[in-house]
């Protein structure tokens, strides 16, 4: 990618609905979702990169940082040559990366981040109530268990979390997780939607003379 595109990150512990959420920003004009597990799910795993996304999940290990950013980029390009991301005209909204600190240094070279929504739930038992009925919804049964959503709540605590640190403080915004997704999506358009008016507003207005 020549030049750095402008984005959203969705941050959150499992639970907070950062899909759900990503999945309407989608739908919005002016947004453009992708998330990082639709990268893992639409890989080529007769490439190059999928032989070694293979390799690595194939063991049940985690893909390296570098390889995972390297997977997002080249899906992400594919979708701009196709027109189907427009960076002169969308946000670009991320959920599932960056995981860790790593992985947000490797995106600084494609990414301008012009705001995080930090969907914030506080009541540990509400999320965990949400993922077990997600996990029975989807037909899997093993991570409706309790031990498992915890060990994946303290991954994030100790993994995710801190990417917060990364970033400038100013461009945080915490949105309450807890409500039906149409009251948390709008805290989050009114977080994100005058970026966008700042960003493409007055291309916008040109547009409709």
């Amino acid at each position: 990618m020549a030049e750095r595109v402008p984005c959203a990150l969705l941050f959150g512990a499992p639970g907070a609905g950062k899909g759900t959420q990503g999945k309407i920003l989608g739908q919005v004009p002016g947004f453009y979702h992708l998330s990082c597990g639709e990268v893992f799910r639409t890989l080529d795993i007769h490439s190059e990169l999928g032989q070694t996304f293979y390799e690595f999940s194939s063991k049940g290990e985690l893909v390296p940082d570098d390889v995972t950013v390297e997977m997002w980029k080249q899906n992400l390009h594919a979708q701009m040559t196709l027109s189907i991301y427009k960076p002169h005209a969308e946000i670009l909204v991320l959920d599932g990366i960056p995981r860790n600190v790593k992985q947000a240094e490797l995106l600084q070279e494609y990414i301008d981040v012009k705001a995080i929504v930090h969907l914030v739930c506080s009541d540990i038992d509400a999320m965990l109530l949400r993922l077990g009925k997600r996990a029975l919804r989807e037909n899997r049964a093993d991570d409706a268990r309790e031990e498992v959503i915890r060990r994946r709540w303290n991954i994030y605590e100790s993994e995710t979390r801190p990417v917060l640190d990364f970033y400038p403080s100013e461009i945080i915004h915490e949105v309450d997780a807890i409500g039906t997704p149409v009251q948390v999506l709008i805290h989050t358009l009114e977080a994100l939607a005058p970026i966008h008016d700042e960003l493409f507003g007055q291309q916008e207005m040109s547009g409709a003379i």
